[in-house]
């Protein structure tokens, strides 16, 4: 059922919880090794989008789906949450909370780039200056204001969240390609990705984590980053009559993830961060032409 009312409260609900990755990142990487938070994460995501299947007596569908494709979802599953979140986090670890979440945002950019390959769209020329003014933010952002310095806080640490970036884009093509149920999809990509995660815990990622601040911080961003917000999003979606009106909320986070990253990390904020800020927002407005432009196909 259409309801606008509710589907802005959720929309908005999602975006709140979402700015809080940042923060609560960083707090679970001072505690934990990457491999740990990403292991942690993922079977919290996994376990609390079984309980949402099962609630909606839909275990059966997902099962389905795996013996139907069960490569496409491993594979899938290999790219996110496994590959993605790996690279987000490391980058996270390397660099201040402020860098990598701002950084993290050119995936809008980079999925109307790609969406020149996979979905043959078209760019005009305002539409590349958008991306090349957003990169331009990306490396003001990355060299605190100093662009010409080209010194980086950590050139592997930029380097991986632009890479995550290419990751995610290629992600969410392939999986809106696919036409599959997206909720469907996500509790199968977690579920095929828990047991690798563990693995990689276990033999790189200095084994299961003791009880603490890290682990909860860990469980937070499994239920709150990966795993339930993504219904929040995906249920206001369907409930808008409008799907840009709720579309457009995302463009909130970025903002008030700084604005959490500043009071509970206690980051300063760097001026250099608003301004590359500024300027890689309208490179997000492609997103929105790719993310029609992937429906209708």
């Amino acid at each position: 059922m259409k309801d606008n009312r509710r589907a802005l409260l959720l929309g908005l609900c999602a975006v709140l919880l979402w700015s809080t990755a940042a923060t609560a990142f960083k707090l679970a990487l001072l505690e934990l090794t990457v491999l740990q938070l990403l292991c942690v994460a993922i079977w919290v995501s996994a376990l609390a989008l079984l309980g949402t299947l099962a609630w909606q007596r839909r275990l059966g569908v997902l099962w389905m789906s795996l013996r139907e494709a069960p490569l496409f979802f491993l594979g899938m599953a290999c790219l996110n949450p496994l590959l993605y979140y790996c690279m987000v986090l490391s980058a996270y670890d390397r660099l201040p909370a402020q860098q990598a979440q701002t950084i993290n945002y050119t995936w809008a950019i980079m999925l109307a780039l790609l969406s020149m390959p996979v979905l043959g769209q078209r760019l005009a020329l305002r539409d590349w200056g958008a991306v090349a003014v957003g990169y331009v933010g990306v490396v003001i952002i990355a060299t605190e204001g100093q662009p010409f310095s080209l010194e980086f806080t950590s050139a592997g640490g930029v380097a991986l969240a632009l890479g995550s970036t290419v990751v995610w884009a290629m992600f969410w093509l392939l999986s809106a390609r696919s036409g599959r149920d997206p909720i469907i999809s996500l509790a199968a990509y977690f579920v095929c990705a828990a047991l690798p995660a563990l693995v990689l815990c276990l033999l790189w990622g200095g084994g299961i984590p003791s009880p603490g601040s890290g682990l909860l911080s860990a469980v937070y961003v499994g239920f709150f980053e990966m795993g339930f917000t993504w219904l929040l999003w995906s249920t206001a979606l369907r409930a808008a009559t409008n799907v840009s009106r709720v579309g457009n909320l995302i463009f909130l986070s970025p903002m008030l993830s700084l604005v959490f990253i500043g009071l509970i990390l206690g980051e300063t904020i760097h001026p250099a961060t608003l301004v590359g800020l500024a300027l890689i927002v309208p490179g997000i407005f492609l997103q929105h032409r790719s993310g029609s432009a992937v429906q209708e196909a």
